[in-house]
């Protein structure tokens, strides 16, 4: 699998299809480019989709020292300038989500349109902050597989991880989780936890890129109601809720979050 050096450290990507325009994924908190294993099955038969691991995860470097979440906003412009050739379809889920929103704010002409899912555009709730610091102060001292228990109602909702069919996805994503380094998660979840509100620097984008946003109707830690905040703050934007999903419906309800990128990318001609 190709890597590519990105601000000090080797960022592991998935480079598939072709076509005359790219889909970039950018993946969630404590997942990793096979989240969106079937969007890309579908997307790169007329798009070249690229998938990449955000630093910490799957394939590519840890990342072992502090830092923010607009370091991640810049992994992603240096990689997209380094690999793209115009402007990106930026699909990015959660943190993915941050990234392209603040992607866009910064570097406009990166982004021909914006897949927003499973994310949101405000600051972390006082209330989920104060647990998500307890569950980092649990990870530096006994590590992640103690808190799987907290962190995976969190992350998928209740039909995918009681359905008898997807256990064997559930357990491998969990076994995943589990062998994550733990000085990597910590830093990750402290960047992407505080970082900033930027609602209404998406009010004050004139003219945004042809925008979608999906969510999980099972979502906890960025409900539909933070994604229909961005709806109404995006102008033009359109909003898909997908039944039976939690906070990570690409790998939950895969066949739903397919057919809605598809359509919205048909749309855009």
């Amino acid at each position: 699998m190709p890597k590519i050096a990105i601000n000090g450290r080797q960022l592991h990507y998935h480079d598939a299809g072709s076509g005359p325009e790219t889909i970039i994924f950018s993946h969630g908190y404590l997942m990793d480019h096979r989240m969106f294993a079937a969007q890309i099955a579908a997307l790169s038969q007329s798009y070249r989709v690229i998938a990449y691991d955000h630093r910490g995860h799957g394939q590519s470097d840890p990342c072992l020292k502090p830092f923010g979440l607009y370091d991640l906003v810049g992994d992603a412009a240096e990689l997209i300038d380094a690999l793209c050739d115009g402007p990106v379809h930026f699909a990015g889920m959660s943190t993915g989500g941050y990234v392209g929103m603040r992607l866009l704010l910064k570097r406009p002409k990166l982004i021909k349109s914006l897949i927003l899912i499973d994310t949101s555009a405000g600051a972390e709730d006082p209330i989920s902050l104060k647990q998500y610091d307890r569950l980092l102060f649990f990870v530096r001292l006994f590590g992640i597989p103690p808190i799987l228990g907290k962190v995976l109602p969190l992350m998928m909702g209740q039909t995918f991880r009681t359905d008898p069919d997807r256990r064997e996805d559930f357990n491998s994503w969990k076994a995943y989780i589990g062998r994550l380094n733990k000085t990597s998660v910590r830093h990750f979840g402290r960047a992407i936890f505080d970082r900033d509100d930027v609602l209404d620097d998406l009010r004050a984008v004139g003219s945004p890129p042809p925008t979608l946003i999906v969510v999980g109707a099972e979502d906890i830690p960025t409900p539909p109601s933070d994604a229909k905040a961005m709806h109404a703050a995006i102008v033009g934007s359109r909003f898909v809720q997908v039944p039976d999903a939690g906070h990570t419906s690409p790998v939950e309800q895969p066949e739903a979050v397919t057919d809605a990128l598809t359509e919205f990318l048909r749309g855009l001609g």
